[in-house]
């Protein structure tokens, strides 16, 4: 029997409202007036499975394309160590993630990507880049107001080219300078790391207390690091064992983590390091109980590059155990980073099979998708074009500039107090500047540093100590160089002093393990070389102390410069006295290695410098 007239027009006004409200319950996600944990449960609740894991998986850009995005709905796509655009260029940095980001826009949610990289000092990938000192030079200058105002310029560089994500910042102890990222760490002593903290402040903006929180696009999502208790390993030696009592990792290694949650730090990634002989990466207690349950982490917790590898030994002998219990230990995020369909495929399985509850998944997807909608990232997927203004510039620069000579730390001024030797005329006849650190922006950045391993080359643009010099000095003086004299030269040089740079080679991770933490050879050998000839001001470029004492009583004066990154004049603006030392020490100095480890507090405690020393020139009663 036919339908009345009035009976279809009733039908078709439900049918149009019933629609409405389907299409209103499958949106509410896009609609950024929502509350963050709506709009969370409503995304989660339309989730496929492989929607689900694909969130959970970080890929390497040299494997990551649109297709691929859009095929496997990847949720991260990430920089590792040096993998930059063919051109690296700001513009091909935008080009290249909007590229990938097309992909996943394109998929049946259009959840965003997220692209992370490491920026440790500055976006330090980046041609161009300001590159500001390593974090141990930071923890020196003891300066929280500084440290966000870093934040605030790496956050404004890498939103410029297009990244809103960056693994920053390291907040280790490192307690045995052998450790080769000890460079990335503020201090040996916990409460010094817990402030300089504010970094977060800088990089993400200010929110509510202990929750994920970007305050616009000139903002980046951060990533506290490594949890917990990589600086804490036996020997110094990477990614080893820390053996403590719970509370001893609490008390050193776990507290700088409490203030990076409060100051609504976003994400927070896994140590490859063991704990009393249990990996990191398969640590439900540490992840789940601590770090999730009694610290009350909101973020997602992401693990190390290729980290559920490690897991077994030999690495990767049983991948699909790795995977079991990686994520069910609370990681929620894997940098997979290259096997996606391997990743993909063990943990449906995983899942499917009841090895891994339904429920781990939501939690570690609603973490994920919490980061996304807390940072705009629906609102906002593609790079701001306009930021390209921000890259490099000069008021970034002066920051930088700012950090190095707030970093420098003067350990001897003159054989003896009444004889100062800094500050340094301006008005000399002769200067002879040696060491093959005096010329070298790759050498004054160190590691992390367009690439991973960085290099001795100049790589990127910046400064030279040696360029600082000769633009610092008067007109008439005459700056010599010669990066290795041999015995003998300086005191043919006729010069009124020299300035020997001198330091490591750059290094990054575990290949800048040292157990002997000696000056290379040729840096020795210039000191011996020039300072007996010359009366000498030694600066050393380094990632940690090393052992000077058998060659100090050579130097007139002696400044640690850590790795002070591109901006050279910031050394010179101290040595010449327009501005004074105010750096102290992050770290103890030790005498040799047979002290280590040796930390402030310790009982026994015999240092060569100890941990907060440093000289001032007393600069306001200087001879013009």
């Amino acid at each position: 029997m036919a339908l009345s007239v009035r009976t279809r027009l009733f039908v078709a006004v439900a049918l149009t409202l019933f629609s409405a409200r389907f299409v209103h319950a499958a949106e509410i996600y896009m609609d950024h007036k929502i509350p963050v944990e709506l709009r969370v449960k409503a995304l989660l609740s339309r989730m496929t499975l492989v929607e689900k894991i694909g969130q959970m998986m970080q890929i390497e850009r040299s494997v990551a394309n649109a297709s691929v995005i859009r095929k496997f709905r990847i949720g991260s796509v990430l920089s590792a160590g040096g993998s930059t655009p063919e051109v690296n260029k700001p513009e091909a940095w935008q080009e290249m993630v909007d590229s990938f980001q097309s992909g996943a826009l394109r998929t049946r949610l259009k959840i965003p990507m997220l692209y992370g990289i490491d920026a440790v000092h500055g976006h330090n990938a980046a041609y161009g880049a300001t590159i500001f000192p390593h974090n141990i030079g930071l923890g020196c200058t003891r300066d929280r107001e500084l440290v966000k105002r870093i934040g605030a310029v790496t956050a404004l560089e890498l939103r410029a080219t297009g990244i809103p994500y960056t693994f920053a910042p390291c907040v280790a102890v490192c307690r045995d300078p052998r450790w080769g990222r000890c460079y990335e760490s503020f201090s040996e002593d916990p409460s010094l790391v817990r402030k300089m903290t504010d970094v977060i402040y800088g990089l993400q903006g200010v929110g509510p207390p202990g929750l994920p929180f970007v305050a616009g696009r000139s903002k980046v999502a951060a990533c506290a690091k490594h949890y917990v208790g990589d600086g804490g390993t036996r020997k110094g030696i990477n990614a080893n064992n820390t053996i403590l009592s719970f509370e001893d990792l609490v008390k050193i290694h776990m507290v700088p983590y409490f203030d990076a949650i409060a100051k609504g730090v976003s994400t927070i990634m896994i140590s490859y390091s063991s704990w009393n002989g249990v990996k990191m990466h398969a640590n439900r207690f540490l992840i789940t109980d601590v770090l999730k349950g009694k610290l009350r982490f909101k973020g997602f917790v992401i693990s190390d590059y290729q980290g559920i590898d490690q897991i077994t030994t030999p690495p990767d002998a049983n991948y699909t155990y790795s995977v079991l219990a990686s994520i069910n230990a609370g990681i929620d995020m894997v940098m997979v980073p290259m096997d996606y369909k391997g990743f993909l495929s063990n943990l449906t399985s995983l899942v499917n099979s009841g090895f891994v509850p339904m429920k781990r998944i939501d939690d570690a997807v609603r973490r994920i998708l919490r980061v996304k909608f807390s940072m705009g990232l629906f609102e906002h997927p593609l790079a701001e074009r306009s930021y390209l203004h921000h890259f490099g510039v000069q008021g970034n620069k002066d920051v930088a500039r700012e950090a190095v000579r707030k970093s420098l730390v003067l350990l001897k001024n003159g054989k003896d107090k009444s004889q100062p030797f800094l500050p340094l005329s301006k008005k000399a006849t002769k200067i002879l500047v040696a060491g093959t650190h005096a010329d070298s922006i790759g050498l004054q950045c160190g590691g992390w540093t367009i690439s991973w391993q960085g290099s001795p080359n100049d790589t990127t643009k910046g400064t030279t100590i040696l360029h600082a010099i000769k633009t610092a000095v008067s007109k008439p003086t005459r700056v010599l160089h010669k990066a290795s004299p041999e015995r003998g030269y300086a005191a043919r040089s006729k010069a009124d002093f020299a300035v020997v740079v001198v330091g490591e080679p750059p290094y990054a991770e575990g290949r800048g393990d040292n157990q002997n933490l000696t000056i290379p050879a040729e840096g020795l050998r210039t000191i011996k070389n020039v300072c007996p000839e010359v009366k000498c001001l030694v600066i050393l470029i380094s990632g940690r102390p090393l052992v000077v004492q058998p060659y100090l009583h050579l130097m007139e004066a002696f400044v640690a410069a850590w790795l002070p990154g591109t901006q050279g004049k910031g050394i010179t603006d101290v040595i010449f006295g327009d501005y004074e030392f105010v750096g102290k020490l992050s770290r103890t100095w030790f005498r040799s290695v047979d002290q280590l480890p040796m930390n402030v507090g310790d009982a026994e405690y015999d240092p060569l410098f100890p941990f907060g020393y440093g000289l001032r020139m007393d600069i306001k009663h200087k001879t013009p």
